[in-house]
């Protein structure tokens, strides 16, 4: 983090490459990130103290060029701006706060997830560091789910799917679901208690159940009511004149 210099002009987002031009590797890297940010915006939507980004540039030091982590979660600044302007970038010294944990997504071809991310990540003082790579574990010598926690300056692997990361409280792990008609093991949200948070098809599927529960009681009801009429003609009495 950087020392605060109050005679030091600090660039702006706006004077800052917010695109390197370059492609992400695979569609997973956006599409994991984004589907945790929906979860977040469903759990947390009356909130304003925290910011998911996605494929956004990190600026640490306006001298060096942004690092790029798929996924990052900041605690303690303002999801919505007061001018309700999206960021470019992400400015450390602007935010005044960095990232609690980081996402990276191992890709076709390897990008230093287990080194030199590891240390950069680390020198930053981020708290946790989830790597997912389900496609090139093997080739990587690594789990397909690591959770790491920074303790004194070095991460440590912390067991188990998932895992509790106290600090930003919440859990992360691994579970098959289906997202944008996709089914395959996704990054899910979780309690202290291992319970998994919905995602957005999960709550759009419960009013869905609901609503059809609802619709079901009702034409029951009518058809009760129906056959307790017709059993009332059938012993000669008009419900009409009760």
């Amino acid at each position: 983090m950087l020392e605060h210099n109050p005679l030091q002009i600090f660039p702006t987002e706006f004077d800052l490459p917010d695109s390197d031009d370059q492609p992400v590797d695979n569609e997973l890297q956006l599409l994991l990130p984004i589907l945790l940010r929906a979860i977040l915006a469903l759990l947390w939507a009356d909130r304003n103290d925290w910011f998911l980004g996605v494929n956004l540039g990190l600026y640490y030091d306006p001298k060096q060029p942004a690092i790029g982590p798929d996924g990052f979660l900041s605690l303690g600044v303002p999801r919505v701006r007061p001018n309700g302007k999206l960021r470019l970038s992400y400015l450390a010294w602007q935010e005044n706060v960095m990232p609690q944990w980081v996402l990276e997504i191992g890709s076709q071809k390897y990008g230093g997830e287990y080194d030199e991310k590891m240390r950069d990540y680390a020198n930053l003082g981020i708290l946790y560091y989830t790597i997912y790579n389900p496609n090139h574990w093997r080739r990587d010598r690594h789990d397909s789910f690591e959770v790491y926690r920074l303790i004194n300056g070095r991460y440590v692997r912390q067991p188990g799917n998932s895992v509790w990361m106290e600090a930003v409280g919440l859990g992360i792990g691994v579970e098959a679901g289906t997202h944008e008609g996709i089914t395959q093991d996704w990054l899910y949200w979780y309690d202290e208690q291992g319970n998994r948070y919905p995602a957005p098809e999960d709550a759009i599927a419960f009013e869905r159940n609901r609503a059809e529960r609802a619709e079901q009681q009702l034409e029951e009801e009518r058809r009760s009511r129906q056959a307790l009429l017709e059993k009332l003609r059938q012993m000669g009495i008009d419900p009409d004149e009760l």
